[in-house]
């Protein structure tokens, strides 16, 4: 294997998942490698219609009895191949990292779906605009609670105004999203069919009570 496809190897991703087999993370293949070398960490795997956990010295041997199909789906040393691991299951870690959105234009669109809060008219992204509720001349913050997604042709009439001096109404009160897991922040279009078992979208996707 070239170094050159050797770094493609490494850069591949894995799924983490916690003590509990909670999905938590995404990272490299090369980290993953890391957390297994140190005993911090198993692979998980798939295996006659069942999963199985493999320690790293245990996984070598799998992976030269049992050699994938695709190259790119190992990494080689001088004296061997080893299989990429898909998802790695933590050993001490219990727990379900969180991390609180931020107050960012595409998660403001995102949150709003992408559909101006005056007109409720869903439009592309280049059709849209931030609107602060209350105007910032009117010590109105920049905050998830004043900031919402509008089009610019709402977003012209409103101006500089309060909404009911503009003869206009929010069609939702405007809030911050509330705390959710981490793996919803990272995953994004990651997605290896050995993970479905392991990620279900609408439950990732959940807004979680703070």
């Amino acid at each position: 294997m070239s170094v050159a496809r050797m770094e493609v190897a490494l850069d591949q991703p894995v799924l983490v998942l916690n003590r509990l087999w909670q999905a938590v993370n995404v990272i490299g293949a090369r980290r993953a490698f890391g957390l297994l070398s140190r005993g911090h960490a198993q692979v998980v795997h798939h295996h006659d219609h069942d999963f199985r956990t493999f320690a790293l010295l245990d996984w070598i041997d799998f992976s030269a009895n049992n050699p994938p199909h695709v190259e790119l789906e190992t990494v080689r040393t001088p004296s061997r191949t080893i299989r990429l691991p898909r998802v790695i299951l933590l050993t001490f870690f219990d727990k379900l990292p969180c991390k609180e959105l931020k107050l960012t234009r595409n998660n403001v669109f995102e949150r709003d779906k992408n559909t101006c809060q005056y007109c409720s008219r869903p439009l592309p992204r280049e059709q849209l605009n931030l609107d602060h509720v209350i105007p910032r001349d009117y010590g109105g913050k920049t905050t998830w609670e004043n900031i919402v997604c509008s089009c610019i042709k709402c977003n012209t009439r409103k101006a500089n105004r309060l909404p009911h001096e503009a003869s206009m109404r929010l069609i939702r009160k405007p809030s911050r999203p509330k705390w959710r897991p981490v793996i919803s922040l990272v995953l994004g279009n990651q997605r290896h069919e050995v993970w479905k078992d392991f990620l279900d979208v609408a439950y990732w996707n959940v807004e979680l009570e703070e």
